[in-house]
């Protein structure tokens, strides 16, 4: 398992890590296989959206924010609950299938990293499998 470092700039932020998937894919010399992304955090999740343009990113935060707004009453004593449920939405996971040493991606599609309760320090562990 590699693990890879995020470090994150705004309270939330969707950070394309494709560049540093590719990496380990190299480094596994795995050429047919899967690539399983996972996010060890619980203010954070991981997605594949699309990469062309950057009104989709933020319209998904405030698409986010509508469903839990940061600002929401909750209990918990740490008051970061909203992204706490932004994470559980987007997801901690996500697999890839790599042919030719690369990620089979659509053409607009990307992995990001999502931070919800930045600015942060975050690890991505990532595993790659032989087919």
């Amino acid at each position: 398992m590699q693990k890879l470092k995020v470090r994150t700039a705004k309270h939330t932020e969707f950070i394309n890590i494709d560049s540093q998937l590719e990496d380990v894919i190299r480094k596994s010399s795995i050429a047919e296989g899967f690539l399983h992304v996972f996010v060890p955090h619980t203010t954070a999740g991981i997605t594949i959206n699309e990469n062309a343009d950057p009104d989709v990113r933020a319209d998904l935060e405030k698409i986010f924010d509508r469903m839990a707004p940061w600002e929401g009453g909750y209990a918990h004593g740490e008051g970061n609950s909203a992204a706490h449920a932004k994470a559980s939405m987007m997801g901690f996971h996500q697999t890839v299938f790599i042919e030719r040493g690369r990620m089979m991606l659509g053409t607009w599609q990307s992995v990001f990293f999502c931070e919800f309760d930045g600015p942060r320090s975050r690890e991505v562990w990532v595993r790659v499998t032989p087919a």
